[in-house]
């Protein structure tokens, strides 16, 4: 690396850390630590639930999709919005009846401490594993921008270990110290700064490619890769109009509406109607964001294509291209000293802001589902705040963990890990829905629910090809099904427990 981008990126880094230790300076308790105490705006909200959901894997992968296919992927982030009304409408007025401090607090009033309990360990567990493979891939991501790596997608193991430490510790540096109020604010400047990285490295596309954008068109428009709709009846397919829009809904509905990691942006509200606000202006943000990586994706496509087709080789192996390489390779080829150092810094900074959303909301969970109930009138604040922090560096420790783990498993074995969130998001969501849209529905119902989605999830998941896009809508809606008819059979009267919907 040039010295001009290594002082750029450690630069960047100090100033995250240095920025997340000042603005997270008054903590005093665990309402602070994790919500905020309800006074945050609503820009450094909206900033942050885009930077949250945009993972280091999603900044390079995407790209990468258009320069293998087109722009259908956009479909599913039509679903993106619709799942963001959805939420607005149908789950957002519960989580501000009363002080919350996790969303599982909502199943606790409706059904009872077990199944509280059980959707937050359920949250905990896919949290940790699947966030820490998302830090292995970003790890992977890293080696290759530093020349690391043989063929396979391990590369070197000690880049790949120094990576993940360091990650995690600078991350998990801030986030100890400053709770919400640093992830939420650094997570706006870590939004800014892969935005500008993506732009910079567009601008220098265009400009190596004649004509500029009008070449783009010429040349990706007659081979279809300016597609948006493709209106293919398939489920096995993933990025169709219906596994798109349907299913990016569903998923949205539930990442958006009953993940600790999301909900916990909008308790940093003053009002309903600012989360409100900040959740569907989040979805112009993300619309534009995802539209921006994927005419990246496809500048590549014409210039490597058309500019510079000798420099295929270079993340084509056995005839295949490696799509995930095709950023990382233009990134260290092409852009100029200076911007280099940027684009590091906002690939960091995805990285960053996603595990540091995830071990807050983790500590959040742990302590407000299972160590408050129990203990919680006998501690004190300065303790309850000292056990949030020790609880930070837990969850640091085992996602790092997971991450290490991951190196010595097979990439197919990583993905699998990886769709785990699809896989249980749809059984949260319809205990969600269940206590939303009933009253008769009790907590036997609504476990025997859960029992019934996980079966049919993993025979859909073991035994058929059916895109991951339409996992939370069969989960959901078997979970769902099964909870509202089971409590109708056993012949219970109304619900005299609170609805989390009224």
């Amino acid at each position: 690396m040039h010295p001009v981008d290594a002082a750029v990126l450690v630069a960047y880094l100090a100033g995250v850390v240095a920025f997340g230790f000042f603005v997270g300076r008054a903590q005093r308790t665990v309402q602070d630590y994790f919500v905020s105490g309800h006074r945050l705006p609503v820009l450094a909200i909206l900033g942050s639930i885009v930077a949250t959901e945009t993972s280091t894997v999603t900044f390079i992968s995407v790209p990468g999709l258009a320069f293998v296919g087109d722009f259908t992927f956009l479909q599913l982030v039509f679903g993106y919005v619709l799942g963001r009304i959805v939420v607005s409408v149908v789950l957002m007025p519960g989580f501000f009846r009363g002080e919350l401090l996790t969303v599982y607090e909502l199943l606790g009033h409706r059904f009872g401490h077990s199944t509280r309990r059980l959707a937050s360990a359920v949250f905990l567990a896919t949290r940790s594993l699947a966030d820490g493979f998302r830090l292995f891939a970003t790890a992977l991501v890293l080696a290759a921008l530093f020349g690391a790596g043989a063929a396979s997608d391990a590369g070197s193991t000690a880049l790949l270990v120094m990576s993940i430490l360091v990650i995690s510790v600078l991350t998990v540096a801030y986030t100890y110290a400053g709770g919400m109020t640093a992830v939420v604010w650094t997570d706006v400047v870590q939004l800014c700064v892969y935005l500008v990285g993506a732009v910079a490295a567009a601008a220098v596309l265009l400009d190596l490619i004649p004509g500029g954008w009008a070449g783009v068109v010429g040349v990706a428009g007659p081979l279809g890769k300016l597609r948006v709709i493709d209106f293919t009846w398939d489920v096995t397919r993933s990025y169709t109009f219906w596994s798109g829009v349907l299913g990016g809904m569903f998923l949205t509905t539930a990442t958006h509406g009953t993940d600790q990691m999301l909900v916990q942006r909008y308790l940093c509200a003053r009002s309903l109607g600012a989360a409100r606000a900040a959740l569907l202006l989040s979805a112009v943000v993300v619309f534009v964001q995802f539209t921006l990586f994927l005419a990246i994706g496809t500048m590549l496509f014409v210039y490597y294509t058309r500019v510079a087709p000798a420099e295929l080789s270079a993340f084509t192996a056995a005839g295949e291209i490696a799509s995930d390489r095709v950023f990382p390779h233009f990134i260290v080829s092409h852009l100029p000293v200076g911007l280099v150092g940027l684009v590091l810094a906002a690939i960091l900074a995805a990285a960053m802001s996603t595990l540091s959303s995830s071990l807050n909301s983790s500590s959040a969970a742990a302590m407000g589902d299972f160590i408050l109930p129990r203990r919680g009138a006998s501690l004190s604040d300065a303790t309850k705040l000292a056990w949030s922090r020790r609880l930070t560096v837990v969850f640091a420790v085992v996602q790092a963990g997971a991450a290490m783990a991951a190196i010595q498993l097979s990439r197919r074995v990583v993905d699998e890990v990886l769709g785990l969130a699809a896989f249980t998001s749809g059984l949260i969501l319809g205990l969600f829905l269940l206590g939303t849209l009933t009253r008769r529905v009790r907590e036997r119902g609504a476990l025997a629910g859960v029992a019934a989605g996980t079966a049919v999830m993993l025979g859909v998941k073991l035994g058929t090809a059916v895109s991951w896009q339409w996992y939370v809508l069969i989960g959901t809606a078997v979970t769902f099904a099964v909870g509202w008819v089971t409590s109708y059979e056993v012949g219970h009267g109304p619900d005299r427990r609170a609805s989390t919907g009224g």
